[in-house]
C-alpha cells in the first residue's frame, strides 16, 4: 500500500472548469493529508486559482497544457486532436506511466473513456470496461454498474460486471461475499432477454466464492438496497441513474414548494427543519458523485460535469479509497478465481 496517494486531475474538465477543480482538491485535501496532486492544466487559468490556497498549493505539482478536450466532442475527435497533449490525456497518461495511482476528470464521458481504454487497456479477461455509480438507498448504499460505459452486453459481459462489482462492494463495503442482482423485468427465470437469463444461470451455478448471487431485481429493487451490486447493461443502466437523479430534483422540488405555500406550512416546516434537513443530506447527489471506470489496467475516476468543489471532492475521495483498499488487485484476485474456462465452455453449450 503506497505512503502517499497520487492523484492526477484534468483541470480543465467539466462545466466550470478549474475553479470547481481545485476548489474540490482542497477540500479532498483537508480529509486526507496524505495526498499527492498533479494538476493538469492552462496555466493562465490554474495557477493564480493555486496561489490562493497556499496549503494545496505546497502538496500540488502543476503541468501545464493549452489544450483542454470540449464537453462536446466526440470521442473520435477528442482522440484525435488531444492526445498526447490534453489536459485529460495527461491526467491518464500519468496513472499508465506510473506517476499517479488514480486519475480524476468532470470532462466529456464519452472522451474520458475513450482516452482511458486507449491508454490504459483492459485487464486480462474483461472485453469492455464500465462505469460504476454509488447509489444511495433506505439501507445505505449500493453499487450500480454498467451506467453507460457502453450499450448491450452479452451473458459473459454481465458476469464480468458482477465480478467487478463485487470487488468494488468488498472494497467500499468491508463485506467478504457483498450480494449481487441481475436488473430485469421480473425476479421469475424464465422473464428478461436470453443474455440476462444466461449470466443468472452461470451464476446460479458457478457459486463464485467473493460474491452471493441472489437472484433477478427489479427497477423499485435498487433504491431499496436489495442487494449491494445491481448489474445491468449500459443502456438501461444509464437511464435508471438519469431518471432517479431527475426524480431526486422532482422532489426537492415538490418539497420546496410545499413548504413555502402558506404561513402555515412554513410553521410546519420549523417545527421539522432538522427532519427536512436529514431527508435534503440523503437526496443530496454531490455525496455519490463520481463514476469508478472498471475493467481497464489503472483507476479513472469520472466526476460529474455540472457538480460543484464538494462534489468534485467526492469524486477525489471515492479515487482515494479505490487506491487506498487496492480495487485493482481484488478484482484481480476475484478474476482469478472466475474459473473462465468453465464461464466459456458453459457460454459454449449453451450456444450449440
Amino acid at each position: 500500500m503506497p505512503h502517499k496517494v497520487r492523484i492526477a486531475l484534468d483541470a480543465m474538465g467539466g462545466d466550470f472548469g478549474p475553479s470547481v477543480v481545485i476548489g474540490g482538491a482542497e477540500l479532498s485535501l483537508i480529509r486526507h493529508p496524505d495526498i499527492e496532486i498533479i494538476v493538469f492544466g492552462d496555466r493562465a487559468m490554474v495557477e493564480p486559482l493555486l496561489a490562493a490556497k497556499p496549503v494545496l498549493a505546497r502538496a500540488t505539482k502543476f503541468v501545464h497544457t493549452d489544450v483542454s478536450v470540449k464537453m462536446d466532442d466526440k470521442p473520435s475527435q477528442a482522440l484525435r486532436h488531444g492526445r498526447w497533449k490534453s489536459s485529460m490525456w495527461l491526467a491518464i497518461d500519468a496513472v499508465k506511466k506510473g506517476e499517479a495511482d488514480v486519475a480524476v476528470s468532470a470532462g466529456n464521458t464519452g472522451a474520458l473513456m475513450a482516452m482511458a481504454r486507449f491508454n490504459l487497456k483492459t485487464m486480462p479477461g474483461i472485453d469492455r470496461p464500465a462505469i460504476a455509480a454509488l447509489w444511495p438507498t433506505l439501507k445505505g448504499e449500493s453499487i450500480v454498474l454498467d451506467v453507460g460505459a457502453s450499450i448491450g452486453a452479452d451473458a459473459e459481459h454481465l458476469l464480468n460486471l458482477a465480478v467487478m462489482g463485487s470487488a468494488m462492494a468488498r472494497v467500499l463495503f468491508d463485506l467478504d461475499r457483498p450480494t449481487v442482482g441481475l436488473l430485469n423485468v421480473g425476479t421469475e427465470e424464465v422473464k428478461g432477454l436470453e443474455a440476462v437469463r444466461e449470466a443468472g444461470r452461470i451464476l446460479r451455478e458457478e457459486q463464485l466464492p467473493h460474491l452471493d448471487y441472489v437472484g433477478f431485481v427489479e427497477g423499485d429493487d435498487i433504491g431499496k438496497g436489495s442487494v449491494d451490486v445491481v448489474v445491468t447493461e449500459g443502456f438501461a443502466g444509464n437511464i435508471a441513474l438519469k431518471t432517479a437523479e431527475g426524480t431526486a430534483r422532482q422532489m426537492a422540488g415538490y418539497l420546496t414548494s410545499a413548504m413555502t405555500r402558506t404561513w402555515r406550512a412554513k410553521l410546519g416546516y420549523l417545527f421539522a427543519r432538522e427532519a427536512f434537513n436529514t431527508l435534503r443530506d440523503k437526496m443530496d447527489p454531490r455525496k455519490s458523485n463520481g463514476g469508478v471506470f472498471l475493467g481497464l489496467n489503472g483507476i479513472v475516476i469520472k466526476s460529474h460535469g455540472g457538480t460543484d468543489p464538494e462534489g468534485f471532492a467526492a469524486a477525489v475521495d471515492l479515487g482515494y479509497d479505490m487506491i487506498r483498499y487496492e480495487l485493482l488487485a481484488k478484482i484481480g484476485e476475484t478474476l482469478r478465481r472466475h474459473d473462465r474456462a468453465a464461464v466459456t465452455s458453459q457460454l459454449s453449450g449453451a450456444s450449440s
